[in-house]
């Protein structure tokens, strides 16, 4: 029997344990999609205890906390940070399966160099070394300790990226903190808050944006900025991928209605988001941006709750009516458009990998090899068996050797542990494929596979 989580975790034959240690483990991290906070870096934060750290606005704990009769009072609530810590202990046991429990372990073995299996037990004993172990840290010293060379945020476009412009100013700071592009507050036009955003974008831009293509103009203008700040990629959230077509008058019809505070037909509402979406990636392909859309998400779908906590609180799940299909027509709008970025595509719903995979490969070609590519395992799918799934339906039908690598989508500064879970799951899943004959086993060419699949194709095709 293996022990638990030892040195050779999710190791399963003699080719992944030489991957993962002779070449994997040891390489820098990239974490192009993340939500980590600028100005914690900026300011260089320190936590005073492991549950500001941990469980401060980690909505997958806070899930599996609610569903295993957790009150809210010690999840989101006033409870001490303390009683919270106590409270997660006391569900780990229970996560059989689950990649959190993985992920927690990961990062007690990682960041505080804690073996021990975590439980309702010891929980006040941990939650104690981890503190005093916190006492000798900070954001940027658990970022160098986890070898991370460079992150990209998640950033609004009316952001000053103020703390950016501190972080890069700084001669001592080597990391590169990269903000990110995210309009999605401009683009869904149905959403809550629109009006309120695009007067937002107005005083952004110093002028009353009154159509569609007002506020493309202001979206580009802002890109500008960004650009200025070292920006190299964008980022659109969608509840599911859209196509309408993209007529200026059914947009405005959209927008007029929407700063009227009425909410848009459907339609009409695809319309304009097909519109901003395809001048959007025009402007990217101009700034040899990449573009990462992320679609097939249910969001904030318990109403009262939502009133109570706001977004991100863990109350989103797969959107089984993703659009997938839509992403034909989009690709082609782009490059009708003469606008097609290198481009990034996610769906929450891990029956569309398939669907993706084969979409983007009519759209490949020209000089760049793997310009379009499926995201890894995203959100609810990042487990052992999600991203062994993504990973085998793109070798079937892409080519598995460019694949851009892992991110976190994570708030929290120990979460780089989940490079390591993808690493050592990429080097089980070639090593059963070399091991069982289907591949053979050249060491030369296996290192430098795992390699790229780990950082170097990252670097390459972001431009760190």
């Amino acid at each position: 029997m293996k022990a638990f989580m030892d040195e050779d975790f999710l190791l399963s034959t003699p080719t992944a344990v030489r991957l993962y240690h002779e070449v994997a483990e040891k390489l820098p991290v990239l974490d192009y999609h993340c939500h980590i906070s600028p100005r914690e870096i900026a300011e260089d934060r320190k936590f005073e205890n492991i549950s500001q750290i941990w469980l401060g606005g980690d909505h997958y704990k806070w899930r599996v906390m609610r569903a295993a009769g957790i009150t809210e009072d010690k999840i989101t609530g006033n409870a001490t940070d303390r009683e919270k810590f106590h409270a997660f202990a006391s569900v780990m046991p229970e996560l059989m399966g689950n990649p959190i429990y993985h992920w927690s372990h990961l990062e007690l073995q990682r960041g505080f160099g804690i073996s021990e299996v975590l439980t309702a037990e010891n929980a006040d004993m941990i939650y104690d070394q981890c503190n005093e172990i916190l006492k000798g840290h900070s954001a940027r010293s658990l970022m160098r300790k986890f070898h991370v060379h460079a992150i990209c945020t998640t950033d609004d476009p009316v952001d000053d990226l103020r703390f950016h412009g501190q972080i890069a100013s700084e001669t001592g700071m080597e990391i590169r903190v990269l903000p990110a592009f995210r309009p999605d507050r401009a683009v869904n036009i149905d959403k809550e808050g629109f009006s309120d955003y695009i007067r937002s974008l107005s005083e952004a831009v110093g002028r009353r944006l009154t159509s569609t293509a007002a506020v493309i103009d202001a979206l580009c203008e802002r890109m500008d900025h960004f650009s200025a700040h070292g920006c190299l990629c964008a980022d659109h959230g969608l509840d599911y991928c859209m196509y309408e077509e993209p007529d200026p008058r059914l947009a405005d019809k959209a927008f007029s209605a929407a700063m009227a505070g009425e909410c848009p037909e459907k339609r009409l509402a695809d319309a304009y988001k097909t519109r901003v979406t395809i001048a959007c990636a025009k402007k990217y392909a101009e700034k040899n941006w990449v573009m990462q859309i992320h679609f097939g998400c249910l969001r904030n779908i318990n109403r009262p709750q939502f009133a109570k906590l706001g977004a991100d609180t863990g109350y989103d799940a797969v959107n089984s009516q993703s659009g997938v299909g839509n992403l034909a027509p989009l690709l082609n709008a782009f490059v009708e458009n003469e606008g097609l970025p290198r481009t990034i595509l996610y769906s929450l719903d891990p029956t569309d990998n398939t669907a993706i995979t084969t979409i983007m490969a009519c759209f490949q070609g020209g000089s760049m090899a793997g310009k379009l590519q499926q995201g890894s395992a995203w959100w609810f799918n990042d487990s052992r068996m999600g991203m062994r799934k993504q990973l085998t339906e793109l070798a079937a039908n892409g080519v598995f050797g460019r694949f851009v690598g892992m991110l976190t989508d994570s708030r929290s500064f120990l979460s780089y542990t989940r490079h390591e879970y993808f690493r050592r799951i990429l080097c089980e899943l070639v090593g059963e494929w070399v091991e069982s004959g289907q591949y053979p086993e050249d060491k030369k060419y296996l290192d430098q596979l795992v390699t790229n699949l780990s950082y170097e194709n990252t670097k390459k095709f972001f431009g760190f």
